[in-house]
């Protein structure tokens, strides 16, 4: 396999995705709600706002850690990856717990790590392209 480091994240995210798939549904199912949050069910809008956001970011950061694959330090670009899933799955655990007056921790470590992978793989992606030019 020419992408190893891609290939686990993308295998992981596909994974989480199926998870948060799956509990969606069956939210909507014990909800009855075929479209919508089920007006204002927290259970069904954590399960749908999990997936999606997930369904958001994880293709771009795919994207970018394919591109680099190839010509990066395997062990810097698998640290980044492995920040990637982390952040992922806490904001997952996040929009699970109960919400208080401000965002469950798991919550904000999977938004700032998150944030924080893809100014990395954005810098490093466009370096990378600015060297070619060179």
């Amino acid at each position: 396999m020419t992408l190893p480091i891609t290939a686990v994240t993308a295998a992981i995210c596909a994974l989480l995705l199926l998870i948060t798939a799956i509990d969606t549904v069956r939210q909507r199912m014990q909800s009855r709600t075929a479209f919508g949050d089920g007006n204002g069910n927290a259970r069904l809008i954590s399960a749908s706002r999990s997936h999606g956001n997930l369904a958001e970011h994880a293709p771009l950061a795919i994207i970018m850690i394919a591109l680099l694959e190839p010509s990066a330090d395997p062990r810097i670009l698998g640290a980044v990856a492995a920040v990637f899933v982390f952040a992922r799955i806490c904001h997952i655990f996040g929009l699970y717990a109960p919400m208080s007056t401000e965002p469950p921790l798991g919550r904000k470590i999977g938004v700032v790590g998150t944030w924080l992978t893809y100014v990395v793989l954005i810098a490093w992606t466009l370096y990378a392209v600015a060297r070619l030019g060179s």
